[in-house]
C-alpha cells in the first residue's frame, strides 16, 4: 500500500545547502544570497556597535576624578551633537570596568565615556569651574569638532561598501550565468562554452504533431521512419539495418522545415535537443567548438535522442571560402568540431542529427556526405493539391462564410509557401474583424492575398485619368499576351488598384513543371514585355512603368544565354558558379569577346520578343481594347472575364492530334532552321495562303481552339511541304533576307 505523505512545507533554509541523493529531480543549489545577507548584517552591526549609543555617560564629579588622576588622554567636544567624548589612556582602561570597549570591527577609536550637555556655553562654564579645582599640570583643554548625524554617517560608512558588494554580486552573476542557474543558462563568462540547446522530453508539452503538417507527404514519410526507428529499433536491426545518422531538410523559407522538426519533437518519445546555428558562435574564440562538445555530451547522456539544428548554414558554410581573406574564421573551428562529433573517430550511437537550411549549395561537402547527413529531404513550395491541404489546416479555427471555396483559394495563391498561406488566413480574419463581420468571406481572402503580395491599398494615392488609362492598357497587355501564348503562365487576376509601390499588378498560375524549354522561356519573356508593347501600340510612346518588367527579361535573357546555353552563337556553355564564389571575384569566367557576344545575343533576344509582343497585340487590338476598358470600369478582372473576351484558353494534345502534324515540315525537310509554334488562327490562315511568304517566316502560328481549322491542318502542311521541296533555294534566300 502506498504511503500517504503530506506535502512538504516551505522551509526557510531548504535551499541553503544541497540535498543528498538524486531521484531524477534537479538538485537544489547553494544559495549565495544568504552569504550576501550575512555580510550586510555584519556591516550594519559593526557600524551600530561602533557608535555612541552604548557608551556610559559620566557626571562632572566623575569627569573631574578622571582628569585629576591623569587617566584622560583627550576630550573631544562634538558641538552639533551636544556631547563630549572622553578618551582614556591605554594604561588606565583596565581601572574602569564600566568603560565602553571598542568594536573589533570598527576602524575608528571609540570613546570610553561621554558627557552630554545642553548648550555649548553651559558646557564651557561648567568645564571652567572644573579646571579651577584641578592642578595646573592636570588640566586638559578640550578640542571642538562637528560630526554628521547618524544617517549621514551610515551613508558615508556603509553605502560605499554596500555598492561594492552589490556590484560584485552583479558581476559574479553575469560571469557565472546567474547564481543557481543551470549548466547552459546565462551565457556569462563561466558558462560561455555551455550549449544553449533547449531540451524537450516526455514532460514537455508540444502541441504539434504530424497531423498538423499538411502536404509534404514524402518528407513526412522520411521523418516518420526515423522516429519509428527510435521507437521500435528491433524492427530494423533484426534485418541488419542501421539507423540513419542524420537528415538535412532543404527548401525555401516558410515551407515547413522547422514545423516538421517541431512535429518530430511532439511525436518522438525520446529527448529532443533544439538550437539554432547562430547559437554556436559568439565573440569569444573557441566558444563554438566548446558548445558543440557540450551539446553532444548532453545528447550522449540521454541517447537515444534527436538533435535539431535550425539554419545550419550559419556554421556549415564551405571552409576556405570565407570572403574575409586570410582571417581565422571561428565558424570553421565550430564546423570542424561538428564534423568530428557527427562521424569522427568516436562515433555517437543513438544520436540522430536533424538540420534545416535554405542554402544547401553553400554547405561544406564534408558535412553533406553519407555518414553524417545520410538523407537530404527536399521540401519545395506546395503544389495546388498541397495548398488545399494546408488551407484546410489553417481554416479550422476560422468562422467561414458559405462562399469560401478551398480549391479556389489554392488557385489564387500560386507560389505561396505554408507560412504565406497561414498569413493569408490570419490576415483574412483580421480584415473581416475590421469590417465587423460575423464570418470570414471569400472577398476577405482575396483582399488578404492582394495585401500580402502587393502591400497595403493606397486609397489616398491620387492618380490622374491619363495615368490610370495608361496603367490599364499596360496591365491589359500583359494579360492579353499571357492568354494567347501557349507557354505563358495563365492569368488568375489583374488589377489597377495601387498597392505598395506598384500601380497595377497581374497574378498568374505558373505551370508546375520540373524543366523549362526555350520556347516556354521565350513565351514568358514575350508576356512580360506585353505591358510596354501595349503602351507603344496604343499611345505611341513608352513610360517608366515597365522598369520591373525590363529587369526581369534582362536577367532571363542573360540566364538563357550564359547559364542554360540556349544561344547558338555562344554555344552550349554554362558560366554559372554553383559555389557562389563569383560574387567575390573581380574577373569573369569568359573573355571580353564572349561578353560582347552575350550582350549582343541578349539584346537580340529581347528585341525579338518585344516585336513579337507588339505584333500579337496589334492582331488582337479589339480584345486588348475591351480588356483595358473593363479594367478601367471594374479595376479588378479575373480569368473568367478574359474567357468572355478571347474565348477559352485550351492548349492541349488533342487539338492538333498530339502535335504530330506541327513538326511535319521540319521532320520531312530534316532542316533545323524551321520551327513550328502554335498561336492565332487568322494569322496562320493568311500565312498558309501565301506559301512563299510562309517559307520566309521563322515561326508558323496555328490556333488549336478552332475545330474546323484543325481538320485541314494536315492538308495545309502537305501543300506547304510540296512548295518548300520544289523551291528550297528560294525559301532559303527569303529566310536569310528575313533574318537579316
Amino acid at each position: 500500500m502506498a504511503e500517504n505523505k503530506k506535502p512538504e512545507q516551505n522551509k526557510p533554509f531548504k535551499n541553503l545547502f544541497p540535498q543528498g541523493g538524486n531521484d531524477g529531480k534537479k538538485t537544489p543549489r547553494f544559495n549565495f544570497y544568504w552569504i550576501y545577507g550575512l555580510l550586510m548584517l555584519l556591516i550594519i552591526a559593526s557600524f551600530l556597535m561602533g557608535g555612541d549609543s552604548q557608551t556610559e555617560e559620566v557626571s562632572w564629579q566623575k569627569l573631574s576624578e578622571i582628569i585629576q588622576k591623569g587617566d584622560a588622554e583627550k576630550i573631544t567636544v562634538i558641538k552639533n551633537r551636544g556631547i563630549a567624548k572622553i578618551y582614556l589612556t591605554k594604561e588606565s582602561r583596565e581601572d574602569y570596568p564600566n568603560a565602553t570597549k571598542g568594536s573589533r570591527f570598527s576602524t575608528q577609536s571609540q570613546p570610553e565615556f561621554i558627557k552630554k550637555f545642553g548648550t555649548l556655553k553651559h558646557f564651557e562654564e561648567k568645564f571652567d569651574e572644573l579646571k579651577e579645582s584641578l592642578p595646573e599640570d592636570k588640566i586638559i583643554e578640550p578640542s571642538y569638532e562637528e560630526e554628521s548625524d547618524w544617517f549621514s554617517g551610515f551613508l558615508i560608512g556603509v553605502l560605499p561598501i554596500a555598492i561594492i558588494i552589490i556590484f560584485w554580486i552583479y558581476m559574479m552573476r553575469r560571469m557565472s550565468g546567474g547564481a543557481g542557474g543551470g549548466a547552459g543558462g546565462g551565457g556569462g563568462i563561466f558558462s560561455v562554452g555551455k550549449s544553449k540547446a533547449k531540451l524537450f522530453d516526455k514532460e514537455s508539452k508540444i502541441n504539434v504533431s504530424f497531423k498538423d503538417v499538411a502536404g509534404l507527404a514524402e518528407a513526412k514519410q522520411e521523418i516518420e521512419e526515423i522516429v519509428a526507428f527510435l521507437k521500435h529499433p528491433d524492427r530494423y536491426t533484426k534485418l541488419g539495418g542501421k539507423i540513419p545518422k542524420g537528415a538535412l531538410l532543404v527548401g525555401p523559407p516558410g515551407t515547413g522545415k522547422t514545423l516538421l522538426a517541431k512535429a518530430v519533437a511532439g511525436e518522438a518519445d525520446v529527448p529532443f535537443f533544439s538550437m539554432s546555428g547562430s547559437d554556436f558562435v559568439e565573440m569569444f574564440v573557441g566558444v563554438g567548438a566548446s558548445r558543440v562538445r557540450d551539446l553532444f555530451r548532453q545528447a550522449k547522456a540521454k541517447a537515444p535522442c534527436i538533435i535539431f539544428i535550425d539554419e545550419i548554414d550559419a556554421i556549415g558554410r564551405a571552409r576556405g571560402k570565407n570572403p574575409n581573406m586570410g582571417s581565422n574564421d571561428e565558424r570553421e573551428n565550430t564546423l570542424n568540431q561538428l564534423l568530428t562529433e557527427m562521424d569522427g573517430f568516436d562515433t555517437n550511437s543513438g544520436v540522430i542529427i536533424l538540420a534545416a537550411t535554405n542554402r544547401a549549395d553553400m554547405l561544406d561537402s564534408a558535412l553533406m556526405r553519407a555518414g553524417r547527413f545520410d538523407r537530404q529531404i527536399h521540401i519545395d513550395l506546395p503544389n495546388l493539391k498541397e495548398r488545399e491541404e494546408i488551407f484546410k489546416v489553417h481554416l479550422r479555427p476560422l468562422k467561414l462564410g458559405a462562399d469560401v471555396d478551398v480549391k479556389f483559394l489554392a488557385k489564387q495563391t500560386p507560389g505561396f509557401s505554408g507560412a504565406d498561406i497561414a498569413n493569408v488566413c490570419n490576415e483574412a480574419a483580421l480584415i473581416a474583424a475590421r469590417g465587423k463581420k460575423n464570418e470570414v468571406t471569400k472577398q476577405d481572402f482575396l483582399d488578404a492575398v492582394d495585401r500580402i503580395i502587393g502591400g497595403l491599398e493606397r486609397k489616398s494615392h491620387v492618380i490622374t485619368e491619363s495615368e490610370k488609362r495608361r496603367i490599364a492598357y499596360h496591365e491589359a497587355g500583359h494579360a492579353t499576351i499571357s492568354w494567347l501564348l501557349e507557354h505563358a503562365h495563365p492569368l488568375v487576376k489583374v488589377t489597377i488598384v495601387p498597392r505598395g509601390k506598384a500601380l497595377g499588378a497581374a497574378w498568374y498560375l505558373p505551370e508546375e513543371r520540373q524543366i523549362t524549354t526555350k520556347e516556354q522561356l521565350l513565351d514568358e519573356m514575350c508576356a512580360v514585355l506585353g505591358g510596354r508593347a501595349a503602351e507603344e501600340n496604343v499611345f505611341g510612346n513608352i513610360s517608366t512603368g515597365a522598369q520591373n518588367d525590363l529587369e526581369k527579361v534582362t536577367k532571363q535573357a542573360y540566364a538563357m544565354i550564359s547559364i542554360y546555353g540556349m544561344s547558338p552563337v555562344v554555344g552550349n556553355f554554362s558560366y554559372y558558379d554553383s559555389t557562389g564564389q563569383s560574387d567575390y571575384s573581380f574577373s569573369k569566367p569568359y573573355s571580353e569577346e564572349t561578353a560582347q557576344k552575350i550582350d549582343a545575343e541578349a539584346k537580340k533576344m529581347i528585341e525579338k520578343s518585344y516585336e513579337r509582343a507588339k505584333k500579337i497585340l496589334a492582331d488582337n487590338a479589339e480584345g486588348h481594347e475591351k480588356l483595358a476598358k473593363l479594367l478601367l470600369e471594374k479595376e479588378v478582372v479575373f480569368s473568367e472575364d478574359l474567357e468572355q473576351i478571347f474565348g477559352k484558353r485550351e492548349f492541349n494534345k488533342e487539338t492538333l492530334k498530339d502535335k504530330k502534324d506541327t513538326n511535319l515540315i521540319a521532320n520531312a525537310m530534316d532542316k533545323d532552321w524551321i520551327t513550328v509554334y502554335e498561336a492565332n488562327k487568322r494569322y496562320q490562315v493568311e500565312l498558309m495562303k501565301n506559301h512563299l511568304d510562309t517559307a520566309g517566316i521563322e515561326s508558323i502560328i496555328i490556333d488549336q481552339t478552332d475545330s474546323s481549322f484543325a481538320g485541314t491542318v494536315g492538308e495545309l502542311f502537305e501543300a506547304q511541304l510540296k512548295v518548300l521541296k520544289e523551291d528550297e533555294q528560294n525559301a532559303r534566300d527569303i529566310l536569310k533576307k528575313y533574318n537579316e
